[in-house]
């Protein structure tokens, strides 16, 4: 490699890093990876079937689903054991229990996270999420609220849709078939 190309690829990695270190300090940096923390809880104005105050949460989680579920963060990619859970079942919101994904919808997306073209009938809601500068829609339990992941246009037929969902804000449980 040529000096001039060693030169851009510092200044681009200095510059990186030096523009994460401002986003970081003006608490905008994005959570992309591992449980941090991301927007918040879900707005005060949605009515959901289960509630439970943050304490209860705290205490009926393991602190990465209390993380995902309740304050909108993401697991770091390949992480969970569900991404590679190839068995015939059903895919349950961890902080309720409400089947929410069949094993027959589910994909592999090549993201790191478990994916699927269609939820189950009444089993999650969406909501538009603009935080990070970025337009998402946000996929939710429609029962408790607790956030799953997103979902994006960009998935395989028949809907066309590719839920990305976190492995640790469900639970499944295979068939006995």
């Amino acid at each position: 490699m040529g000096e001039a190309m060693m030169l851009n690829r510092r200044h681009f990695l200095v510059g990186g890093g030096v523009f994460a270190l401002g986003l970081a300090a003006a608490g905008r940096l994005p959570s992309l990876f591992a449980a941090d923390v991301g927007t918040g809880a879900a707005p005060v104005d949605e009515k959901f079937a289960i509630t439970h105050t943050d304490a209860q949460w705290r205490r009926q989680l393991t602190s990465a689903q209390y993380l995902i579920l309740r304050k909108q963060g993401t697991e770091t990619p390949y992480s969970s054991p569900l991404n590679d859970e190839h068995r015939r079942g059903v895919f349950a919101c961890a902080g309720c229990h409400l089947p929410v994904f069949s094993s027959a919808a589910k994909f592999d997306s090549h993201t790191g996270w478990p994916s699927f073209w269609q939820p189950l009938e009444n089993a999650v809601a969406t909501r538009r999420d603009t935080s990070f500068g970025v337009v998402r829609d946000e996929v939710h339990c429609r029962r408790c609220g607790g956030h799953l992941g997103h979902v994006f246009a960009d998935g395989p037929p028949p809907t066309g849709l590719r839920y990305c969902m976190n492995g640790q804000a469900m639970l499944f449980t295979a068939d006995n078939a």
